[in-house]
């Protein structure tokens, strides 16, 4: 492989990305742990819980080892993400085996590492490619301004709110931090021009799914002073509205730009995107059905099954054939 084709395979570390007998150990590791845990009953809270942390331990093992070999030290913060999330998964399988009482902040140290992981990351990729976006189909709109003071004080306050959340959810700090942190979220979400890129679905699912972190933040927060929903809304809106959406977001994209297709959203890819928007909005307002109430769960369910479904199915397709070079039709 040529120096010029080694400088395009390069990814965030800036060393050429995991590949052949290593990356399929991390596949086989991830795929064991989803099994172990599914047939926990009959091989063993124990067994199950050192399948399902292998992942993750390796994982966190591969990005130091590619960290420090690349000395790129500016991504030492992913590894605190990692070791958050092996840590929550950890919690978790201690209460299994009975060993502590902590799954409850396990579950809720997962969800806000994740959720802070997509106000940092997600603060910077959809400005971004709205920028360039903006730059070329709309020439005529503002584009986003760069990151100020505003921006790094409203990730502060995130910060501050999931983590008071993880620890002591229903105390002050966490209500009064939430509330304030969803509210400069938002504001921040709505300096990004995001109403402007209705033609690009592939960019406006982006600030979809920035938007629920911002009104589950609010939810979160407003829960405790003003109850109009139940507190299990704001959790809704901030795991299948904000992690469901951005995750689907980012792998739509990903996917298109990794298997050499263009960045544009077909029909399968709009419908999975209207699944699964609209799987969040009925199951966090589910609980103002009254008597339907478990009618529209299961239509909540549905959308959100059959959104992942049409992700597997067509983009799984698409990324074990080969790359494709030049032009070809969105999925």
């Amino acid at each position: 492989m040529g120096r010029r084709t080694d400088l395009q395979c390069r990814y965030w570390t800036g060393r050429l990305p995991l590949q052949g007998g290593p990356l399929l150990t991390l596949v086989a590791l991830w795929a064991l742990g989803r099994v172990a845990v599914l047939v926990s009953g009959a091989i063993g809270a124990p067994a199950a819980a050192v399948a399902d942390l292998a992942f993750p331990a390796a994982f966190l093992a591969v990005v130091a080892r590619e960290i420090v070999a690349g000395h790129n030290w500016r991504n030492l913060p992913v590894l605190a993400a990692l070791t958050l999330l092996l840590t929550g998964n950890l919690l978790v399988h201690l209460e299994a085996l009975d060993l502590a009482d902590t799954a409850g902040l396990g579950n809720r140290l997962g969800v806000a590492t994740l959720l802070m992981l997509i106000a940092l990351v997600g603060g910077r990729i959809v400005p971004s490619f709205t920028r360039n976006w903006l730059a070329k189909a709309r020439p005529d709109v503002e584009p986003p301004g760069g990151e100020g003071a505003f921006d790094r004080a409203a990730l502060a306050l995130a910060a501050l709110g999931l983590a008071a959340w993880a620890l002591a959810p229903y105390g002050v700090i966490a209500t009064a931090a939430n509330f304030s942190a969803g509210l400069a979220l938002l504001l921040r979400w709505a300096r990004w021009r995001g109403l402007r890129t209705v033609r690009e679905p592939l960019l406006l699912i982006l600030h979809v799914g920035y938007a629920w972190l911002a009104l589950g933040l609010l939810f979160l927060g407003f829960d405790r002073v003003l109850p109009i929903l139940p507190p299990t809304a704001a959790l809704h809106a901030l795991t299948v509205g904000a992690i469901g959406t951005m995750t689907l977001a980012v792998m739509t994209r990903a996917s298109l730009g990794h298997t050499g297709r263009p960045l544009a959203a077909g029909p399968v890819t709009l419908a999975i995107y209207l699944l699964t928007t609209l799987a969040a909005v009925l199951r966090v307002l589910s609980p103002l059905a009254g008597g339907a109430e478990a009618s529209v769960l299961l239509a909540a369910g549905a959308a959100w099954t059959t959104a992942y479904g049409l992700f597997a199915v067509f983009y799984g397709r698409a990324l074990v054939q080969p790359r494709v070079r030049g032009a070809a039709a969105a999925i």
